[in-house]
């Protein structure tokens, strides 16, 4: 009865010491596994040097990918540049060709209160007025006068589109002259080209229109006086081709003509941009009968040079004297800006050079 027992006992021995060895085994692989984890763990940190590498190879390529897409070629811009300086022509040769009439009558007042706010055209009735609003749009780097909800201009950067330069702007006494407000169809020049059979709601918006108006450098504002383009175009012959389409829109929106010479300088800028050159010439048409007579249209008439006007305006007026401020702004005529008829140096408090503010 007991020789059974042993053998199971054998048995028993034996199973065990198969569940040692296989246990034995696992811990082994286990510990091998713990022991390095390190080689999976740099794959993972060389992966992600990889990635990090890989962006900036994407973007360095990418850039160049942007500006191949960007550059145009000389052909294309050549083709555009002619579309909109034949579509310029061909609105030029809408416009009426006249005698220029006299100027008897003109005054800035006909225009309203100068860079005046309260116009139907665009920045109109905004808070703010028409020189400042210019200069928001054509300045760079711009700081503005503490308290004025960013409208009043201290200081900017203009790149001058008439004479190619970049010119630092700083607002005062002897600094604001520096960029000027120039309108490109000078208000004198409209006043003798139909401007006088407009009502004074629309000469106020043609003297504050925004795409009648460009900040530009002071001198060569001056030089411009009140010529048209028979008589004065921008030094910077790249952007005459934009100057004349812009005198054109102008003068098709408010309904004013040109003189045979002014329309054959303007001819001549498009057409050297790349415009096809008109086949038909537009006759003269004689002036109202009501005007007062005008030289024969055979008759070259000199080249008009322009007074140099007041350091920041380019029309003036006839003299004028405010008590205070509060009489300035009853008639209208504020704010007051040194060189304007009425600006005294007591209405200007802080000597910005700019009175009843």
């Amino acid at each position: 009865m007991t020789n059974p027992v042993i053998p199971q006992r054998k048995k028993s021995r034996k199973v065990w010491w198969i569940v040692g060895a296989v246990t034995a085994v696992l811990v082994g692989f286990w510990a091998i596994g713990v022991t390095h984890p390190s080689e999976e763990n740099d794959d993972v940190d060389s992966t992600a040097a990889s990635a990090a590498t890989a962006p900036s190879t994407t973007v360095e390529s990418t850039p160049s990918t942007s500006t191949s897409t960007a550059t145009t070629s000389p052909a294309a811009a050549t083709t555009r540049n002619a579309a909109s300086s034949d579509a310029a022509l061909a609105k030029l040769g809408t416009l009426p060709v006249k005698g220029r009439a006299p100027k008897t009558g003109y005054a800035r007042a006909q225009f309203g209160q100068a860079w005046s706010d309260d116009v139907t055209v665009a920045g109109g009735h905004n808070g703010c007025d028409t020189r400042n609003d210019i200069l928001r749009r054509d300045l760079t780097a711009i700081t503005y006068k503490p308290g004025t909800r960013d409208c009043t201009v201290l200081s900017g950067t203009l790149h001058d589109e008439y004479t190619g330069k970049t010119i630092d702007f700083t607002r005062g006494m002897t600094t604001s002259e520096a960029v000027q407000i120039d309108h490109l169809v000078a208000l004198s020049d409209a006043w003798q080209k139909g401007a006088q059979q407009l009502s004074a709601e629309e000469r106020t918006d043609l003297a504050n229109d925004p795409r009648n108006l460009q900040a530009v450098d002071g001198p060569t504002n001056a030089q411009k006086g009140a010529g048209d383009a028979a008589t004065w175009l921008p030094p910077n012959k790249a952007y005459r081709c934009t100057y004349v389409s812009r005198q054109i829109d102008v003068k098709a929106l408010y309904r004013l003509w040109v003189t045979q010479a002014e329309k054959d300088a303007m001819t001549r800028v498009l057409t050297g941009c790349g415009a096809t050159p008109p086949t038909t010439t537009t006759a003269v048409e004689s002036p109202p009968t009501t005007r007062d007579v005008l030289p024969s249209p055979t008759t070259r008439r000199p080249a008009y040079v322009a007074p140099v006007p007041a350091p920041t305006h380019d029309d003036g007026g006839e003299s004028a004297y405010y008590a205070n401020c509060t009489a300035a702004r009853a008639a209208g005529a504020a704010p007051l800006y040194r060189g304007q008829p009425g600006y005294r140096s007591k209405l200007d408090r802080d000597g910005d050079g700019v009175a009843c503010e």
